[in-house]
């Protein structure tokens, strides 16, 4: 099946699953009321009118009544689960047929020192929108991360490839894992490094043991009372266990406050890693090492999750007076709590990050089931950067209307090893039915493309087409394209350029200093691909003229591939001035029978048409 239809059988089925399990809750509760009624019944009967064996069926409808309890409780489990699995299957077709994703959309995420506002990596209908599917706040980072700071290994990148195709084709579990972690809720990280790190009072096996040995104590002494009616003994036991108590009173509390209200996130992060732990992880290093790493994770989440409910008790009144008075309830539970952190603290980050790491794959692989049409790239390990010669200084200039020639980039770096070759390459973030591809293929014939066109012909849309997919190939993702071949770069963009009021930054010198930080970058050594859309709009025609090749000398000089997008179509000799690194390229607008067209094409040459006086004149501008 497609997976729109995928997803449309298992709506169907839970949709069916969710009224069975509605009509069992429905059952459930009238029997567990019959069952309370005849338990009210038989103690009503018992002291109004004494039978030998009332009491015995009290006992039973107290047994079953509670057992009801139980048994609801696992069928409200069920529902709730099959509820989010509803919601997932739901979202999936929804997000198919061009709907938003219901996860969140990374905004927090967003930095606008980099590429990820150039190329919409994060907000509303961005590349974070269209592949989250995490549900815990280390998912999402970890998410967030690898779009950040993608794999620049082939290695790296081959070994993601397997993961999250392995993972792939294992729907029911991967959608299990998803519903799975929607349980809880929106929840706070657990941020409990803090209290993993508070040093340990109560482990002293002396102490635990007179606390084991006082608790008995006062059991006896509960039963001496009610045996003897003197209340001597146990007030002496009461008053010494509010004392010893007492002395651990702001130890207690500042531990409760660390770890308080932490059950149900923890018993989420347990289901998540109990549920990644049934996937079949064969031939994938890095699936069985997260496998491995969480092993005995799900036992001591869930242990944890337990204790913190436990402690959470002490919250009731009636828990705090009563179990506190006559058996050290708090001290028990505070004891049992750092005998876990002295056994799993060393772990638990490990456990943490696993967990980014599951989600964040799982995520990739939910991207890649839904569009089966998608490519997985090849990567190829390019020369380190220390191998390539280093720019020189060498290059001079002089303005426009001189007479003095501008001098060639320095050969020596004009073989660096890197290239992007793609077939039918388009846009993930475009629907299906709207996008255009184009073949493109840099670093084999040339290192720098220019761009020309009008606008809206899709010049700063291939841009982006081209940063987005080497992001997804450099996080292991299956790409936009039929074919997709490239070395691992670094990704370093200026598409778009905001001011400042409250940096008093103007719109001109925010662009120079994305641009300075961009030389900086490459002056680094780090191989790079370089995008750039349009620069120096804020000075006049002959200083961007001079200003734009200048910087496109610069760009030449270090290790990397650049595509320049511009309407400045002076800079287009620059492919005759110098052959074999730079390329023009074009996309461009068709007029015809008075109207304006654009096929999204991309062409070699220049673009010609002047399509904005043309639209002047149907406006009656001019």
């Amino acid at each position: 099946m497609s997976p729109k239809d995928t997803y449309s059988s298992s709506i169907t089925t839970a949709e069916l699953r969710l009224l069975s399990l509605r009509r069992r809750l429905n059952g459930i509760s009238i029997f567990r009321l019959a069952l309370f009624a005849a338990l009210a019944w038989s103690i009503w009967a018992m002291i109004t009118h004494w039978a030998a064996w009332l009491p015995w069926a009290g006992l039973a409808l107290a047994a079953g009544f509670l057992a009801s309890v139980s048994w609801y409780i696992r069928v409200k489990d069920q529902r709730n689960l099959w509820q989010q699995l509803l919601f997932v299957n739901t979202n999936e077709r929804e997000v198919l047929l061009g709907s938003a994703n219901e996860f969140p959309d990374g905004a927090a995420f967003l930095d606008q020192d980099n590429y990820l506002d150039d190329l919409d990596i994060f907000g509303k209908r961005s590349l974070f929108h269209l592949l989250n599917r995490t549900t815990t706040t280390e998912g999402a980072n970890v998410l967030a991360n690898m779009l950040r700071s993608s794999y620049l290994s082939a290695a790296d990148i081959q070994q993601q490839q397997k993961a999250i195709g392995i993972l792939t084709p294992q729907t029911d579990q991967r959608r299990l894992l998803i519903a799975t972690g929607l349980l809880a809720g929106k929840m706070e990280p657990p941020q409990l490094e803090r209290w993993l790190q508070t040093p340990l009072r109560l482990q002293s096996r002396a102490f635990r043991w007179l606390l084991l040995f006082l608790t008995i104590v006062n059991l006896i002494l509960v039963g001496y009372y009610f045996y003897s009616n003197n209340s001597a003994p146990l007030l002496f036991g009461v008053l010494l266990s509010w004392g010893i108590t007492g002395r651990y009173l702001g130890y207690i509390n500042e531990q409760h406050h660390l770890i308080s209200r932490k059950h149900a996130l923890l018993a989420q992060y347990a289901g998540v890693l109990d549920v990644f732990n049934t996937f079949d992880t064969s031939d994938s290093d890095r699936l069985q090492q997260l496998q491995k790493q969480t092993l005995q994770a799900v036992k001591s989440m869930r242990q944890l999750s337990r204790l913190s409910s436990f402690f959470d008790q002490r919250l009731n009144m009636l828990v705090n007076i009563f179990l506190n008075t006559f058996f050290f309830y708090d001290l028990h539970v505070l004891s049992a709590l750092e005998r876990w952190k002295i056994k799993n603290k060393d772990r638990f980050a490990g456990w943490m990050d696993a967990i980014g790491q599951i989600e964040a794959l799982n995520s990739l692989a939910a991207f890649a089931f839904n569009n089966p049409e998608f490519v997985y790239p090849e990567a190829s390990e390019s020369t380190p950067a220390s191998s390539v010669p280093p720019p020189t200084s060498t290059t001079k200039a002089t303005h426009p209307n001189a007479t003095t020639p501008i001098s060639a980039v320095p050969a020596a770096n004009q073989s660096a090893p890197l290239f992007i070759e793609a077939a039918q390459l388009a846009h993930p973030l475009i629907p299906a039915g709207k996008r255009i591809a184009n073949d493109f293929s840099i670093g084999r014939n040339e290192r720098l493309i220019l761009v020309t066109g009008s606008n809206m012909s899709g010049k700063t849309t291939f841009l982006r087409t081209i940063g987005v997919n080497l992001l997804l190939a450099q996080c292991g993702a299956p790409v936009c394209a039929s074919s997709f071949r490239f070395t691992p770069v670094t990704i370093l963009t200026s598409l778009r350029i905001s001011d400042s009021l409250q940096e008093n930054t103007s719109y001109f010198m925010a662009e120079l200093k994305k641009l300075q930080k961009i030389v900086h970058r490459l002056q680094t050594g780090a191989a790079a691909l370089v995008l750039i859309d349009e620069i120096l709009r804020g000075t006049n025609s002959e200083d961007k003229t001079f200003g734009s090749e200048m910087y496109i000398r610069k760009l030449l000089q270090y290790h990397s591939l650049s595509l320049f997008a511009t309407h400045d179509l002076s800079l287009g000799q620059l492919e005759n001035t110098l052959p074999g690194d730079v390329s023009n390229y074009c996309f461009e607008s068709i007029i015809e029978n008075g109207s304006l067209h654009f096929n999204y094409r991309l062409g070699k040459g220049v673009a010609r048409n002047r399509n904005a006086s043309f639209l002047m004149q149907q406006m009656e501008i001019i």
